[in-house]
C-alpha cells in the first residue's frame, strides 16, 4: 500500500472491537455544600475506535469538564472512565505516549521561534515525528524562524496542533481546534483531522462550528446543562426534527396546511415547522397563488444540525 507523503498514520488500537473511550455515569461537581455546582450530571459516552466524534454543546454545557476527566487532569466526582482500556489517572504515563491533546490555550514561551518550540516539544516524546515534517504538514515552513509572540492567533493554533500530532498518537483529543483560523486554514485542519481517522486514529473534538461537526464527525454527542441530550450520526440526529419554511411577512395562514406542526412569527418573518416539507410547501404555494399573495424571500430547508442545536438551546 502506498502512502501520501506527510500523511498521518496511527498505531492500531489495542482492540478495534471496544470503544477507544468509554464513560459511564460520569459526574463532575465543583465545590461542596450548598454552593456546589454540578457541571456534569451522569454522562454515558462511547467514542468508537477509528472514528471522529464531535462533542457539542451550549456554553457551560460541561464539555471541557468531561475532557479534563478523560485527559486525566482531574478525577471524576463519580462514575467510571476508560481510555484505550486504561485508567486516565492511574495509567496517565502510559496514555500520554499514545495520546495527543490540543487544549484551548497553551503555555508556550513567546520568545522561542516556531522551530525551537517544536524541537523543545519533541524532546518530551519517546518517538517524535521530524520537526520539518510537522512544519510542512501544518504549512508553517515560512514561519519556522518567527518567534511565537509574533504569530497570528491562527498561526499559533497551528503550532499547537503540530505539537499534539508530533507523537503520531493513537487517540487525539482536540478542544476547539480551529478557533482563530481563517476559512482556508480551517479546511486545511479538517483535511488533517480526516487523515488521522483514515490512518486508524480515534479523534474526539469539541467545536462551536456546527458546519465543522457536520463536515468531520462520524458521530455527534450534544450536551446541554451537564447531560448528553442527543447522540448519533448527523443524519440520525436530524431525523425526526422538523423542516422549516420561512418567508417575509405575516399573512393570515390557514390552519390546515399539510404537515405543518408549528407557526412562528419572528422579526417580520413567518416560520413554519413541518414534518412533510414537500406537501407543506405545495399546499402553501397553492394557497398563496389562489389568494394572490407573494411570499417574499421564501426559504425551505430540510432538518439541519443548526436547527436541532438551536431547539436544544431553546429548551425544546
Amino acid at each position: 500500500m502506498t502512502e501520501t507523503p506527510g500523511a498521518l498514520t496511527a498505531s492500531p488500537s489495542s482492540s478495534t472491537l471496544s470503544p477507544a473511550i468509554e464513560v459511564r455515569g460520569l459526574q463532575r461537581t465543583y465545590g461542596q455544600g450548598p454552593s456546589a455546582y454540578e457541571a456534569v450530571r451522569g454522562v454515558d459516552l462511547d467514542v468508537p475506535a477509528g472514528s471522529i466524534t464531535a462533542l457539542l454543546g451550549t456554553n457551560g454545557a460541561g464539555k471541557t469538564s468531561i475532557l479534563e476527566v478523560i485527559e486525566g487532569l482531574v478525577p471524576a466526582t463519580d462514575g467510571t472512565v476508560s481510555v484505550l482500556g486504561l485508567d486516565p489517572i492511574g495509567d496517565r504515563a502510559v496514555l500520554r505516549r499514545r495520546t495527543g491533546v490540543l487544549l484551548q490555550r497553551s503555555g508556550f514561551s513567546g520568545d522561542l521561534t516556531v522551530r525551537e518550540t517544536l524541537r523543545q516539544w519533541s524532546g518530551t516524546l519517546t518517538a517524535p515525528r521530524p520537526v520539518d515534517e510537522l512544519l510542512s504538514l501544518l504549512a508553517l515552513q515560512e514561519r519556522a524562524d518567527v518567534r511565537m509572540l509574533a504569530l497570528s492567533g491562527g498561526e499559533a493554533r497551528r503550532v499547537e496542533l503540530a505539537c499534539a500530532l508530533m507523537g503520531d498518537p493513537e487517540l487525539v483529543i482536540l478542544d476547539e481546534p480551529t478557533t482563530g483560523l481563517d476559512p482556508e486554514s480551517r479546511r486545511a485542519v479538517w483535511r488533517i483531522v480526516s487523515d488521522l481517522r483514515d490512518g486508524g486514529a480515534t479523534v474526539l473534538l469539541t467545536t462551536h462550528y456546527l458546519e465543522e461537526a457536520e463536515a468531520l464527525a462520524d458521530r455527534l454527542e450534544i450536551m446541554h446543562a451537564g447531560r448528553i441530550v442527543r447522540s448519533g450520526t448527523p443524519h440520525e440526529i436530524a431525523q425526526g426534527h422538523p423542516s422549516t419554511i420561512s418567508f417575509t411577512g405575516a399573512p393570515d395562514l390557514p390552519d390546515d396546511l399539510a404537515g405543518v406542526t408549528r407557526i412562528v412569527h419572528d422579526r417580520g418573518r413567518t416560520i413554519l415547522e413541518t414534518d412533510a416539507l414537500q406537501r407543506s410547501l405545495s399546499d402553501l404555494l397553492t394557497w398563496a397563488g389562489h389568494h394572490g399573495i407573494a411570499l417574499e424571500d421564501l426559504d425551505a430547508r430540510s432538518p439541519s444540525l443548526e436547527s436541532v442545536f438551536l431547539s436544544i438551546a431553546d429548551g425544546r
